[in-house]
């Protein structure tokens, strides 16, 4: 990566022009894209309480949190916001897969003046501090225990990072960004439907400025979307087509809330499942290799029934009662 992107905001953005916002919140901005700036999508809806918590962030510099549901589009939200703004955007997982070493760095061995020496090689952590960058760590809840403590330095906006491997302290460059999203607000998984979160220390959590919480969409605005990505099917009967899919969609995360299904169809699944009925002309055949397929054998017959009250007609058996050696 760059060791310095050498940018700085050098104009304004009005917030109700750009994101369609009721507010008369001007937000600096760049007016240059670089290699980190996330590409726009021209159909995104904007959620106007998490968008204004967002703007917030980059606006005044404040830590912000963005929670909700699996496929609510929490980490898409921020990235298109960032977008907009031309801001330099990475995104960070999580996972358990990640260590302490991967955020702040490591000794690597390399070739220099032909001898081999070895040279501390920055992590993703020490290089976004020092440049105007939004670093948004997703699955923020999964985190280990030692990465959250190394995040936990860099949660005051002020707080500067001591890199002990190089005995050299680093201050946050003045547009440095962070964000975060997760699917609990920090006290762990008390519903059982994320396995592999956590429970965040209180003195943690408190370090976060702003917590916005980012539901589904209304069937209006997710059908809106789909249409302005599938303009095929702009009809009547198009439109009845999509609504009757997006409110399977909907009976699926209802029942992944209540705990009857493990697994639930994102407004991103829906636009697969649209995308694919139009490529197999069969809207049953697009469903179960969209979603169908992805879910436990014992919820297929659930999942059938959500689409049978949706559309009228039952799922062809074979399509439900698919074995795992076919």
């Amino acid at each position: 990566m760059n060791d310095n992107l050498n940018m700085t905001p050098d104009i304004k953005i009005s917030a109700k022009q750009t994101f369609g916002i009721d507010t008369d919140m001007e937000i600096e901005a760049f007016s240059k894209k670089n290699e980190f700036v996330p590409a726009v999508d021209k159909n995104y809806k904007f959620d106007k309480d998490t968008t204004l918590a967002i703007l917030s962030g980059f606006s005044f510099n404040k830590r912000v949190l963005v929670q909700g549901y699996h496929g609510t589009g929490k980490s898409t939200h921020i990235e298109q916001v960032a977008a907009r703004l031309n801001w330099p955007c990475i995104r960070v997982n999580l996972d358990s897969h990640i260590s302490r070493i991967d955020l702040i760095g490591k000794d690597a061995i390399k070739i220099k003046d032909g001898q081999q020496i070895t040279e501390f090689q920055e992590g993703i952590l020490p290089w976004s501090i020092q440049n105007p960058v939004a670093l948004v760590f997703d699955e923020y809840d999964a985190g280990r225990p030692d990465v959250m403590f190394v995040i936990q330095r860099v949660l005051e906006s002020e707080g500067s990072f001591t890199l002990l491997d190089k005995n050299k302290v680093l201050r946050q460059h003045k547009y440095f960004r962070l964000f975060a999203t997760s699917n609990t607000v920090g006290l762990g998984d008390t519903t059982g439907l994320y396995h592999g979160t956590q429970q965040i220390n209180q003195g943690q959590m408190d370090r976060w400025n702003i917590v916005a919480t980012l539901n589904y969409l209304s069937l209006e605005k997710e059908l809106e979307i789909i249409l302005a990505k599938n303009p095929s099917y702009n009809s009547t009967k198009g439109k009845e087509k999509i609504a009757n899919m997006i409110k399977v969609a909907t009976l699926t995360r209802k029942g992944f809330m209540a705990g009857d299904i493990s697994t639930v169809m994102s407004p991103r699944t829906v636009l697969h499942w649209t995308e694919n009925t139009k490529i197999f002309n069969d809207l049953g055949y697009a469903f179960r290799v969209t979603f169908l397929n992805k879910c436990d054998d014992t919820e297929k017959k659930i999942i059938s029934e959500y689409f049978q009250r949706c559309f009228g007609e039952d799922l062809p058996e074979a399509l439900v009662n698919v074995q795992s050696n076919e």
